[in-house]
């Protein structure tokens, strides 16, 4: 076991399991934290034929049981966590692009509470084991959907988009909490931050993106290794513009 442990929900694949492979290069101890057992277990095997320290952890963020035992078994492993990465997440229950007119109670409930209320539940019930460690971090992996300012800024590439309710309102929701979950811990020394992978070419989008998943995990990479004097409360990432190829590198995003 290394001196620092990571987890990361959603990690059996796309740019969680590249955020785990990343991390676990830098020398930590990754949980690789997924629902489906087979397919977290198989994306922990593969990094340990990398050289990567990696344990399969069960964890479906929709269900308190289960993320009450994960933060039972790491307690019981560790002893404390340093990086909790809030990777999971879905585009839609659906499957099918809508218009906020057009979009179902039921399709926004389904996103909702894997993006937001699996976002609160696994961070609250990791938090007792996030404060034991010396200087934790905790990532919330959003997306520059979610910023209201780009979305609505003629300036922005996002503001030509079509309309959609349930995926964008979920990361405003997530951008928000990050800066709440900030305020409320800004006196001790965990960060707080939310990260904007860019549009990466996953599973995740029908492999429509346009940057590779090793791009896509940086900047969770980068916030999860912040040190400490590094920024708490920002949603830092890719910067989409609307000049030259669009890749503006990377830095803080408005909210």
């Amino acid at each position: 076991m290394t001196d620092t442990v990571a987890l990361i929900t959603g990690a059996n694949k796309g740019i969680g399991l590249e955020t785990a492979r990343q991390l676990g290069a830098r020398g930590m101890t990754v949980l690789v934290g997924a629902r489906d057992a087979d397919r977290g277990a198989e994306a922990a095997r593969t990094l340990t034929k990398e050289g990567i320290d990696a344990r399969f952890i069960s964890l479906d963020v929709t269900d308190d049981a289960s993320v009450t035992a994960a933060a039972e078994q790491i307690e019981k492993d560790f002893g404390r966590l340093d990086v909790l990465v809030n990777n999971a997440g879905i585009p839609s229950a659906s499957g099918r692009r809508a218009t906020p007119s057009e979009t179902s109670i039921e399709d926004m409930r389904a996103v909702f509470e894997v993006n937001v209320f699996g976002l609160v539940r696994v961070t609250n019930a990791m938090l007792p084991l996030l404060r034991k460690a010396p200087a934790a971090r905790i990532v919330q992996v959003s997306s520059e959907v979610g910023s209201i300012d780009a979305t609505s800024n003629p300036g922005s590439p996002l503001s030509a988009m079509p309309a959609s309710a349930q995926y964008p309102s979920s990361k405003a929701a997530v951008n928000m909490l990050t800066a709440q979950y900030a305020k409320e811990l800004a006196d001790t020394p965990i960060k707080v931050n939310a990260a904007n992978p860019g549009f990466t070419d996953t599973e995740f989008n029908g492999h429509r993106g346009i940057r590779p998943v090793e791009q896509g995990a940086e900047p969770s990479v980068h916030l999860a290794t912040l040190p400490d004097d590094g920024p708490s409360g920002v949603l830092y990432g890719h910067l989409w513009t609307t000049e030259g190829d669009g890749d503006g590198g990377y830095g803080t995003l408005s909210w």
